[in-house]
Parts: structure tokens; sequence; C-alpha cells
């Protein structure tokens, strides 16, 4: 059997990383029996996130095969870089033949290469399936809901996954719930995760993450946001590693206040150094979807500058609070955080480092 993984942007490398891990694991227990074919893996990265300190590290440090195929991508709009995904990735698909097709998460990539499967008559298995926001504003809602209308697999991470499939008609024999596979990452690299000194000696501190178009793109929303943040580095430290993205528009801004200890701007952070940062720090105020599920599971307070998430179960059984894009909210609930107790680990039903397992065992069948 031949199993092709897609990956284009840093969340895909960390779901994909254990699914490829177990997959292995499991191959080479089928090769035990001569009867028993081998399993073969391709990885192919389109390129969607081309910066190394956006994904070559994280290659390094997810223990991750380097790619078989690199689509070399790079930037467009959503239209030019889902049709470049497409041009590039047919004759992939045409050249290797592939059992299975394996994407992740939303990105442009996902549903790119989903479409062009589907087109070839190539068996698609999605991981993260199920996942809705209910706001068709954001492009990633979009790539979900093509993404699992076109998959033959739906690997779900939580219940409420298993229920928008079956209310939007997917056969329920389609669907799988196997957990988050964000979490086997984070489980098998928590250990590594351990605090050095240059982060105990700032105490406890605010760690932000922005990027999502819809609030960094807007300028005067951001600036504001900025604002905020050195308000409240006069009370404990902020820091902030910058998507480039988000770096380029604070530029565009004119907003480059010193670190002076009281706003750290940093570079992007590789995978475990943002772990490290994720694990220690008193609140975490993100309008990222995976730093929602991972604050959860380390029982790190969560702040969502969103109106909405496509991932309801943090709030509901998790550490997560959606504030929107309000700052005047998001000051009132930064206050309530910091003055009640840590709440510790979240139980999320299958959030146990095992959910890739469960994959690997259905794709292997």
């Amino acid at each position: 059997m031949h199993i092709l993984h897609v990956v284009g942007a840093r969340p895909n490398f960390m779901k994909a990383a254990p699914v490829l891990r177990a997959l292995a694991e499991r191959g080479s227990a089928r090769q035990t029996s001569l009867a028993q074919t081998p399993l073969r893996q391709t990885l192919v990265h389109t390129g969607q996130h081309y910066d190394a300190s956006m994904s070559d590290v994280f290659f390094q440090q997810l223990g991750m095969p380097a790619p078989d195929v690199n689509l070399s991508v790079g930037s467009g709009s959503h239209a030019q870089q889902t049709a470049e995904v497409m041009a590039r990735f047919e004759p992939v698909v045409l050249e290797y033949k592939p059992d299975w097709v394996v994407v992740y998460g939303d990105v442009n990539s996902t549903a790119a290469a989903a479409l062009v499967c589907a087109k070839l008559q190539v068996r698609v298995a999605h991981v993260e399936a199920g996942l809705r926001s209910r706001d068709r504003s954001m492009p990633e809602e979009i790539n979900r809901l093509l993404t699992d209308q076109l998959s033959d697999l739906l690997f779900t991470p939580s219940s409420d996954g298993d229920a928008n499939l079956l209310q939007e008609g997917i056969a329920a024999e389609k669907i799988h719930l196997v957990g988050n596979v964000m979490i086997d990452t984070l489980v098998r690299l928590l250990p590594q995760a351990e605090t050095p000194g240059e982060v105990a000696r700032l105490g406890p501190f605010v760690l932000v993450t922005l990027h999502r178009p819809a609030n960094v793109d807007d300028l005067p929303w951001l600036r504001e946001m900025l604002m905020a943040m050195l308000e409240v580095g006069r009370e404990l430290p902020v820091v902030f590693p910058l998507h480039p993205r988000t770096q380029q528009r604070i530029a565009e801004a004119g907003f480059l206040p010193a670190n002076d200890g009281r706003l750290r701007l940093l570079p992007p952070l590789p995978y475990l150094e943002f772990l490290v940062m994720q694990r220690a720090a008193r609140v975490v105020i993100t309008d990222s979807g995976g730093i929602q599920e991972e604050t959860s599971f380390l029982g790190v307070p969560c702040l969502t500058v969103r109106e909405n998430t496509e991932r309801p179960i943090t709030l509901t059984a998790g550490t997560n609070t959606l504030v929107g894009r309000d700052i005047s909210r998001l000051r009132q609930e930064l206050q309530r955080v910091l003055a009640s107790p840590v709440p510790g680990a979240c139980a999320i039903p299958l959030w146990d480092g095992h959910a890739a397992e469960r994959i690997a065992k259905v794709l292997c069948s």
C-alpha cells in the first residue's frame, strides 16, 4: 500500500509527523509476515509556507523525513495559491499513483490536493475533519467544507466534528473519531520543553500570537492591540513572537516599540521553543486554532481574539475564552484571568497522544 501525505504550512507538519511515524511502525510490523506487501509513504510539501523559520526547522524538530517532493508554490492570493498547488500536484499524483492521499487541517494546500484527487478518482483521507466556525468569511472554513465533502475517510478530533459531518450528509461509515493529532506531537515533545533560565527569570508573563488577516491586516485595530499590550506590560512582561505577516503589518503601521521588557517582539519561534513559552505563560492571547487546543491540554488560560472558533470543545471543556476583537473586553478578561487561580490541565476525550495510532489502524485496515 502506498500512502501519500500532503503538507503545506506549520500546523500541517505538527499533525502529519505522528501519522507518518505511526504508519511507519505499523508498516514495519506488517513486513514481519512475508505474505504482507510493504507499506510505502511519500511526503509532498507544497511550499505554501516557504520561509525556513516557518518550515524547515519544524521538520527537524518534529523528526519528520525530508519531503520527497517540494512543489515550491510560495505566496499569492488564495485563488492563485490554490490553483498553483493544483497545477503542480496533479502530475505528482499521476506519477506516484498512491492508494491513499492524506491531507491535514484547513489550509489552501489541503483543499487543493483534495480537489485534484477527487478529479483523478484517488481516495482522500482528511485528518482534523468536521471542524466548523460557521463563518464563511474565513478562507479556512471554505477549505474545511470542500475537503470534507470530497474525502473518503474523515478523521475527527472531537465529537462535535462527527455531529457537523452527519448534519452535512456525510455517511457515518466514513467518519472516525480518533482524537487530536496535534496533542500527539505535544505529548511526545513535552518532556523536552523544559523552561530555560531566561524564560524562568521573566516570572509570570503574557504570551501573544496573532496571524489571521482579519486581525493583523486591520492596521488601526493592530495598533490599538499593541498599545493595550504595552499597558499590560506595566504589570507583567508581554512576549510576542511575530508571524512574518504580522511583522510586516506592524512595520506598515509604524509601530516600532523598544524591547524594553514591557513588550518583547520576537522573531518566529520553532515549535519546541514556542511550546516552552506556552507551557510557562500565565495566559496566552491568540487567534490561532491550534494554540486554543494546546493551551487547553496544558491547562494554560487562553483568550482568543476572534468572534468565533471552529474548536468549541476548547470553550466547553478547555481553558479557552472567546473575547472577539473588542480590546476593552480583552483587557477585562485578562484582568479576570490574572486574578483567578491557574485552572490546570483539561481531560478532553481521546486527546491522549494516541490519535495517530488510531488513524494508522483505520488506513491499514
